[in-house]
């Protein structure tokens, strides 16, 4: 009976952590956040099996590893730099049809696993994709070429410019200064682009992006 109870507290407390960390699933999780989800999961299970260890043994280091993944979540929100050395950077494996081998050797993957995620998101012919890009949380994102996006046009006699890679220029009214200069844009240049979309202030932006057709793409805060 004891152990009954023991694992019935104990899984009702694991669900409310993992409910508290979100609603993602295993696949979408960061780096630190699969590491968070194994841990507990390890927690949880000796004071279920060993009825001789204290159940706040194991209560507690549960507790603390969900307020490190909270304070940790509310990091990665809140400034770019925490996010980029608590998550990483995604990295491009192909661009503009062509596989960085550099990428590919630091990764440590290798063409076969390449092609292979390919082929998981239906681009069987490597010369159909425009860019690859080896997520964060470990999935792949794959950008087809401008003939090749959903409906082809080549099918239809017709060509179009390949959008190429969009690339964040702001985020939460903060602008990304290094990809804003893969564009060759200023901050002065980029306001005037948006006052031309009625925006007069970047910190009233949540979200803007541009691809190399200079087509941007933003969205304001909530609230303005």
């Amino acid at each position: 009976m004891i152990v009954f109870l023991r694992t019935l507290i104990l899984f009702s407390l694991v669900v409310v952590v993992m409910r508290v960390m979100g609603k993602r699933q295993i696949g979408e999780l960061q780096p630190f956040e699969l590491v968070v989800a194994i841990m507990i999961s390890e927690l949880a299970a000796v004071p279920m099996a060993d009825v001789e260890i204290p159940l706040l043994d194991g209560i507690i280091p549960i507790l603390t590893l969900l307020l490190a993944q909270v304070f940790l979540a509310y990091l990665t929100l809140i400034s770019n730099k925490a996010r980029t050395i608590i998550c990483g950077r995604p990295s491009i494996l192909i661009e503009k049809g062509t596989i960085i081998e550099s990428e590919l050797r630091r990764l440590r993957i290798n063409i076969n696993d390449l092609l292979e995620q390919l082929r998981v998101k239906n681009y069987a012919n490597i010369r159909d994709v425009d860019y690859a890009i080896l997520e964060t949380n470990g999935q792949m994102s794959i950008i087809p070429k401008g003939a090749c996006q959903t409906i082809k046009k080549q099918d239809l006699g017709l060509t179009g410019p390949d959008p190429g890679l969009p690339l964040t220029i702001v985020i939460d009214g903060m602008v990304v200064k290094h990809n804003l200069q893969l564009f060759k844009l200023t901050e002065k240049e980029l306001l005037e682009k948006l006052k031309e979309q009625g925006v007069s202030n970047l910190q009233q932006i949540f979200f803007a992006s541009i691809d190399t057709t200079g087509t941007l793409t933003w969205q304001k805060k909530e609230g303005f």
